[in-house]
């Protein structure tokens, strides 16, 4: 991940706002992930994710299963979302999925992540699978669709919304108020 980095360059704070991409495909009509609806678009972004990784020195496993589910884990970023760790949360679980290929989705999992930081892990989980953060969650996600969302990462600028890995330096860019931003006009 490499979007701490490029916004505290770009003198950007960043405002995590986590929501379940399934219902989001879903709703588009979309039983799974269009990198597996579409063989050609999957085959490309799995040989473009390898070249991308390489380019920024990331560690880089195929997903032996993909998408994989990761409701766990997307309930401790809602829940904690403004926490000062969530950043060093989303980095290890990112890390486990696409360099150690590990289910992210297990309570296992997040609780080893959660250890790795120093955090009381049983609180932690107890108040992600809350009744009250499961509704937020879902909330949060109908509120990304709302938005226009229809894939990850997204990042907006206001309403302005960038989609991809490819556009974060456009997106911070914008924040910085620089209007030239890849042509467009504001």
């Amino acid at each position: 991940m490499r979007i701490e980095q490029a916004a505290q360059q770009a003198g950007v704070r960043v405002v995590w706002r986590p929501f379940l991409l399934g219902p989001v495909f879903q709703e588009l009509g979309w039983s799974t992930s269009p990198f597996v609806l579409q063989k050609e678009k999957g085959a490309y972004t799995w040989k473009d994710m390898t070249r991308q990784c390489k380019k920024y020195g990331l560690p880089w496993t195929m997903p032996s299963r993909f998408p994989r589910a990761a409701v766990l884990a997307t309930r401790v970023a809602l829940s904690f979302e403004d926490a000062l760790w969530m950043s060093s949360f989303c980095r290890l679980v990112m890390h486990l999925n696409f360099a150690e290929d590990r289910d992210i989705d297990s309570v296992e999992t997040i609780s080893e992540v959660l250890q790795a930081l120093g955090l009381p892990f049983a609180e932690i989980i107890a108040e992600a699978q809350s009744e009250p953060n499961r509704a937020r969650l879902r909330e949060q996600t109908r509120q990304a669709r709302t938005r226009g969302i229809f894939g990850a990462p997204t990042f907006f600028v206001g309403d302005e919304m960038f989609w991809g890995n490819d556009r974060l330096d456009d997106a911070l860019a914008w924040c910085a108020g620089d209007a030239g931003v890849a042509g467009i006009s504001r």
